[in-house]
């Protein structure tokens, strides 16, 4: 059809076309926008919720006191490692003191050091004791940390365990707010889908088609694009469904239509040749024969061939002549392209008036 409009005409329906678009542009983004933010009417939900509130808050106190209180053995173990390092390093170097200086009084053998003897001994033995005490010191805090680490791992178990419930009872419920949201979100888009099917079957070819192809444009979008990245597991079940229902919609639509289209077609062949063309519509019928194809039945025709004025399939008039200078022009042309005579049949004349009979 486009070979028959007008350069002008062309250009506005591109521009009226670039409106459905840009029409259907903004309302995707206001429709993604809606849909994702969808989930936000439902109230956040965490793993609290679900949980003895206090019985948690006891078992997290316990916890924390419980590390808190192995950070401070722990600390306080390795002041007493390095108190027992310290006691031992002191107890070599006077046993090494110790023993050199036996080793010079054997030599001697001088009797007047035996008392030194004894003083040494007894402070090798303080020595001695100091060093069991740290390392008593230090075992008691090895103690203190194990427990305390025992103490925190109980009470972590502990927590473990109510937490694990809880979770389940949060994947429980985040499951029906994942429904609901489902739904939602098919309540919003599904209405969208069913309005746009009614305006593609009534108001597409209406004066405001331009905004009525934008919405259509938007609703397929939504529903089959832009739902797709909040479906839950099972949505895609819904969307598949939905998609054959509107298959098997549109399909039944266009089956019922093909055959109305035919059956137009037989009784519209059955007519006159003039009613016929003075029903097709002008710009269709230049359309059709642009493409080499009748504008009756819509059958190809050879419109090369200078001798085929009917088709040969419906018997329509394809060519005449023109009336003034017998030219062979489209039938369905108004005007000769050689002389410009109006193919229209002038109107006819009235007669005139035959005047009164005079009276004698």
């Amino acid at each position: 059809m486009s070979k028959s409009l007008r350069l002008s005409e062309k250009w506005f329906r591109r521009g009226l076309w670039l409106v459905a678009l840009v029409f259907a542009s903004f309302l995707i983004g206001l429709g993604s926008t809606i849909v994702g933010d969808l989930p936000k009417v439902e109230a956040p939900l965490r793993v609290d919720d679900f949980l003895d509130k206090a019985a948690a808050q006891a078992l997290r106190n316990q916890v924390r006191d419980a590390r808190q209180d192995e950070q401070e053995a722990q600390t306080a173990l390795e002041q007493a490692q390095l108190q027992r390092s310290k006691a031992r390093s002191e107890s070599q170097a006077e046993r090494e003191t110790f023993n050199n200086w036996l080793a010079t009084r054997s030599v001697t053998q001088r009797a007047e050091h035996d008392p030194e003897v004894l003083a040494r001994t007894q402070a090798l033995d303080a020595l001695k004791q100091s060093e069991r005490t740290t390392q008593q010191a230090v075992e008691a805090q090895q103690q203190a940390a194990l427990d305390a680490r025992q103490a925190a791992a109980a009470a972590q178990a502990r927590l473990g365990q109510l937490e694990a419930a809880g979770y389940e009872k949060l994947n429980a419920e985040r499951r029906k707010v994942e429904l609901r949201v489902f739904l939602y979100r098919l309540a919003l888009t599904l209405p969208l889908l069913a309005i746009a099917g009614w305006l593609f079957v009534k108001k597409r070819k209406g004066t405001w088609w331009p905004f009525v192809w934008g919405f259509i444009f938007f609703a397929l979008f939504a529903f089959f694009v832009e739902l797709v990245p909040y479906l839950p597991s099972y949505g895609g079940y819904v969307r598949y469904v939905v998609g054959i229902a509107i298959t098997a919609l549109v399909g039944r639509y266009a089956i019922v239509a093909l055959n109305r289209y035919l059956e137009r077609q037989k009784q519209a062949e059955s007519l006159p040749d003039q009613q016929r063309r003075k029903e097709l519509g002008y710009d269709v019928a230049l359309a059709s024969l642009a493409k080499s194809v009748c504008p009756g039945c819509e059958r190809p025709v050879d419109l090369k061939n200078d001798k085929i004025d009917f088709c040969p399939h419906c018997g329509i008039g394809l060519f005449d002549h023109c009336g003034h200078c017998s030219t062979r022009k489209s039938a369905f042309a108004r005007f000769c392209h050689a002389c410009g005579t109006s193919s229209q049949p002038a109107a006819t004349a009235p007669a005139p008036a035959t005047p009164p009979a005079m009276s004698a």
